[in-house]
């Protein structure tokens, strides 16, 4: 962490009612963890382990698809159970998860801790959408967007603590990241301790218990969201070859987009997101989105036909562009997401939303390195071209959303809070 800026500093600064102050608090010190752990992950299981790198990738892609499984169900455990409850039994699972992986020694113990950790992972994931909603009831648009605002900026910090165990490339230092990505699960869930015990909102008697499977517009946003998502691996994947094998831009400028990129995000991410509040907003925030990435992706494309500092320079304004559709994509999910989702079965939704965007995660690499880089020029206008279609839908697809919501939509109620 900054120093001088304790938990209870962030906590402080995120504003809002108690309950909000411990959520972005728990969310923020997990995802410290999570870049520690993340950036320096594959390089401990190679340089340190000594497996060969294409086991340690089949491995998590193993798990990664195997972990796609759970968030639907887990969703359904958070609306019956209560997602506070389903959250922290996520996070003491991946906590003792990541406590085993220090003990890894062959492809096969990877693949089956590994496989563990993304099945609480997902289940963990619905759970928090979930607990998001109950949360953030004053002013929910607002909170989501302070939510990732400070969501980002642990993933930064956490990034930023890998770097020294990289340089210092020992058992030790990766053995440190590993703990205490473990760790901040420990402590998130703890955390989570402090909150309401939120318990299930009453849902309809005669009403099927895969809800969100039967929601054909939810269904179609999800998978519309995951398609979206390919623009994400855009920057942390497709941009980094590209600056570098393509264009003559200074190697600084691969570091430079990862900068901009978080911080664009971390300074305008509430400002812009927290005006984003109702599915008709989210629509329109959707189709912005892809414009801004039809921009963006052009601009990224002309930098392999500049001078040096010329493609430094369309490279650096491609990222803020970019970012700012990021901002706006993540604003629309939340306002879809939630606001297309019955209060009864969020759980359930999210697990589904999250099936979509994992889904897109897993296909992005190989749609990007084979398609968009295998065209080059071509391959990125026709990314752009393709982000603006999928987000031209988002006014129509809230429309067809609204319009079956009473369809799906249970009793209501106020939350029966009981406190821990």
């Amino acid at each position: 962490m900054i120093k001088g800026r304790s938990p209870g500093r962030i906590a402080h600064m995120a504003g809002g009612n108690r309950s909000e102050r411990v959520l972005i608090l728990a969310s923020f010190v997990n995802r410290v963890g999570n870049g520690l752990f993340n950036t320096a992950s594959a390089l401990y299981f190679t340089l340190v382990v000594g497996l060969p790198a294409v086991q340690v990738g089949a491995a998590l892609t193993v798990a990664g698809l195997i972990g796609l499984l759970a968030g639907i169900p887990g969703g359904h455990l958070a609306d019956r159970r209560g997602p506070r409850t389903i959250m922290m039994l996520a996070l003491t699972v991946q906590a003792v998860s990541m406590c085993a992986l220090v003990l890894v020694e062959s492809w096969a113990a990877l693949t089956v801790i590994a496989t563990v950790d993304r099945l609480a992972a997902a289940a963990g994931g619905a759970a928090w959408g979930a607990l998001v909603v109950r949360v953030g009831t004053d002013r929910p648009a607002s909170f989501r967007a302070k939510l990732r605002t400070y969501v980002n900026l642990g993933v930064v910090l956490g990034t930023v603590g890998a770097g020294f165990a990289v340089t210092a490339n020992t058992r030790t230092a990766y053995t440190v990241l590993i703990l205490g990505n473990a760790a901040s699960f420990a402590l998130c869930a703890l955390l989570l301790l402090v909150l309401p015990n939120y318990r299930a909102v009453a849902s309809p008697s005669q009403q099927r218990r895969w809800i969100a499977l039967t929601d054909r517009p939810f269904v179609t946003f999800a998978a519309l969201y995951g398609a979206m998502g390919l623009q994400y691996p855009a920057v942390s994947l497709l941009l980094p070859i590209w600056i570098s094998e393509h264009t003559d831009a200074p190697r600084w400028t691969v570091a430079a987009v990862s900068a901009i990129n978080a911080g664009v995000c971390v300074l305008l991410q509430t400002r812009i997101g927290s005006r984003i509040e109702t599915p008709r907003d989210g629509g329109k925030a959707f189709r912005t989105a892809g414009l801004l990435f039809l921009l963006s992706c052009p601009m990224m494309a002309l930098s392999a036909h500049a001078p040096v500092w010329a493609a430094a320079g369309l490279v650096v304004a491609a990222i803020f562009v970019h970012s700012l559709g990021e901002i706006w994509e993540s604003s629309a999910g939340f306002a879809l997401g939630f606001g297309l989702a019955p209060d009864h079965a969020q759980g359930q939704y999210q697990g589904l939303l999250g099936l979509g965007f994992s889904a897109g995660q897993a296909l992005a690499p190989a749609i990007l390195t084979t398609v968009v880089l295998g065209l080059g020029t071509a391959g990125w206008l026709l990314l752009g071209v393709f982000f603006a279609a999928v987000g031209a839908v988002g006014p129509s697809l809230e429309r067809w959303g609204t319009r079956t919501r009473a369809a799906v939509a249970g009793p209501g109620g106020e939350p029966d809070e009981a406190h821990a």
